[in-house]
């Protein structure tokens, strides 16, 4: 099975392609600005690499959030149009769990792992997993001091605002894992939600309003 995943949605840009399970071409630039002039040749490169084009791919991946505002749109926006070009499937992955899921296994065993994505605000988005990947909570906005009551036993804490948390929680350990979803990352959770029937919708997943908005029609 051939995947093409992408991401856009935090601090980095991203793109691969997972054939049987095994990736075989992969670009990721760190990057919170500009992924929508970078995207499309770290797509290109990544379907000459592993000798491919659109009509040879089976399944489309993508994060759907929370995010960047921007990111976000401009990572569906790409995955839509190959999906709706080619007539692929196409598996929105929850970014949390694409960031949760970098972390290795015997990282995680026995600990609480907290993902906590940058939202430029004094509350960041914030969600709590077993070891196993099981989310323990929905994806919220959430100053790190309201999370830390919650939290008992040893914690693991990843993503980009994972400084943030850490800070406020005593004993609280960084994950080695990089603090942005990875689309090597999200190909592989992207094709096991879309076998089991759970990946969602390739829709943007908004905890709050954009900070602009069009004006509405005169009163």
């Amino acid at each position: 099975m051939n995947v093409l995943a992408i991401d856009t949605s935090t601090s980095a840009c991203s793109a691969a392609l997972l054939r049987n399970g095994q990736v075989v071409a992969h670009r990721l630039t760190v990057m919170s600005r500009g992924q929508s002039e970078a995207l499309m040749p770290m797509i290109k490169a990544v379907l000459d690499e592993s000798g491919l084009t659109v009509a040879g791919l089976d399944l489309l991946a993508v994060t759907v959030g929370p995010g960047a505002f921007t990111g976000l749109r401009i990572g569906l926006a790409a995955a839509r149009g190959f999906a709706l070009a080619a007539g692929l499937p196409l598996a929105g992955v929850p970014t949390p769990l694409a960031v949760a899921a970098a972390i290795p296994e015997s990282e995680r065993e026995g600990r609480t792992v907290v993902v906590a994505l940058e939202s430029r605000r004094d509350d960041p988005w914030v969600q709590l997993f077993r070891a196993d990947l099981t989310p323990l909570s929905a994806v919220e906005a959430l100053s790190p001091a309201a999370l830390a009551p919650r939290l008992t036993g040893p914690v693991l804490v990843a993503g980009d605002a994972a400084a943030r948390i850490l800070a406020a929680i005593p004993g609280a350990v960084a994950a080695s894992s990089p603090g942005w979803p990875d689309a090597a990352i999200v190909a592989r959770v992207g094709e096991d939600l879309w076998r089991e029937g759970r990946a969602l919708p390739a829709e943007p997943l908004y905890l709050r309003a954009p900070d602009v908005t069009l004006p509405g029609p005169p009163s």
